[in-house]
Parts: structure tokens; C-alpha cells; sequence
């Protein structure tokens, strides 16, 4: 069988890149399904694109959460290996999805383990993006002051100093306001 998963990430044919996941995965068994998750696993740790990398793991995520883990024939229960639980509880998702595809091989399928590989994939989908934006920001060279600050005093933004004394027999600390000034235009007026 090809790796239509796969193929449908990495094709540069629109028609064939824009394939709907449920209609590629309809008319496959859940061992075809599994298959194809093998397949698309090992491609995804072995991408350097972010795109496909990205894609390939919402497409494991719902594999798993909207085909396998539904599936009539798969058991609905089963065991999660706790080591994997704690993983994914201490955003370790790589490490639980480890332990879940061992656990998968091990026992075999059930909705369970399912469901878990589901939840860490999409975590590690979300977490590959928040990595990147946290690169992109970080290497910006007008973003940098964001992530040298080791005391207060190092902070760029300063308080002015008549914001912190209150005026002779007032209470109150002055406010900032900041105005947006209005122009009238009465050359029209009628």
C-alpha cells in the first residue's frame, strides 16, 4: 500500500495536497489505518519541514481521535501506560507518545490508547508552532530587549516621575490619559 497520508502532505499537486483527511481514511480498515499512522509517525519525526511536520500531526491526531478511536471493532477500553500519563501531564509529549505507541504494540488497540495518542499528538502539533513563533520572535533583532531583562532596572519602559507624586492636598496620584486629538472641519458648515 503507498503511503497516502504521507503523499498527500509532501505533494506540491494542490488536488492532491488538498485531499480531505476523512475521505482518504474512509474506506480503510483500522489496520490499514495503522499503517498509514506508522508510516506518517516516522516521516514526522524525520521531516525538517515545519508545514509538513505541523500537518503530519494533526492528521495522526485525528486518525486516531476521529477514525481509530471510533472504529466498531477496536475495544473501547484498555489500559494507558501511567509513565506516558504523567508525560503528558508534565508536557513531555514526545516521551508520552513513546510510551503509548509501546503500549499500542504491546497490547494492541483499544479507544483508550487511542484517545491518548490522540491528545499528545495534537499537543505536540500546537507545541511545534508555539516553538517556532517562540524562535521567529526571539531572533528578531527588535524583540531581543523582551528576553534581557534580569531586574527591573534593565527594563526599557520607565514610569514617569510626576506619575508618582501626588500633587499639595491631593490624595490622588495623577491618571494617564492618552487623547487621540479631534479636528473639526467647519469650512462645510451651512
Amino acid at each position: 500500500m503507498t503511503q497516502v497520508l504521507v503523499e498527500t502532505i509532501t505533494s506540491r499537486d494542490p488536488d492532491v495536497r488538498n485531499r480531505a483527511l476523512s475521505t482518504l481514511l474512509e474506506p480503510m480498515s483500522a489496520e490499514q489505518i495503522l499503517t498509514e499512522c506508522d508510516a506518517l509517525e516516522h516521516f514526522r519525526r524525520s521531516t525538517d519541514n515545519l508545514y509538513e511536520g505541523v500537518r503530519a500531526c494533526l492528521f495522526l491526531f485525528a486518525a486516531h481521535r476521529f477514525h481509530l478511536q471510533e472504529d466498531p471493532g477496536v475495544a473501547g477500553t484498555g489500559t494507558i501506560p501511567f509513565e506516558g500519563y504523567v508525560d503528558l501531564l508534565e508536557r513531555r509529549y514526545e516521551q508520552a507518545i513513546a510510551h503509548f505507541r509501546e503500549t499500542l504494540r504491546r497490547d494492541g488497540p483499544s479507544g483508550a490508547i487511542f484517545s491518548a495518542l490522540a491528545e499528545a499528538y495534537h499537543h505536540v502539533g500546537f507545541q511545534t508552532l508555539t516553538d517556532q513563533v517562540r524562535r521567529s520572535v526571539r531572533g528578531s533583532r527588535g524583540n531581543q530587549w523582551m528576553f534581557r531583562v534580569g531586574h527591573r532596572a534593565d527594563h526599557p519602559v520607565r514610569i514617569r516621575p510626576e506619575l508618582c507624586r501626588r500633587s499639595p492636598g491631593c490624595s490622588l496620584y495623577p491618571v494617564l490619559c492618552e487623547r487621540t486629538p479631534v479636528r473639526i472641519d467647519l469650512s462645510h458648515s451651512g
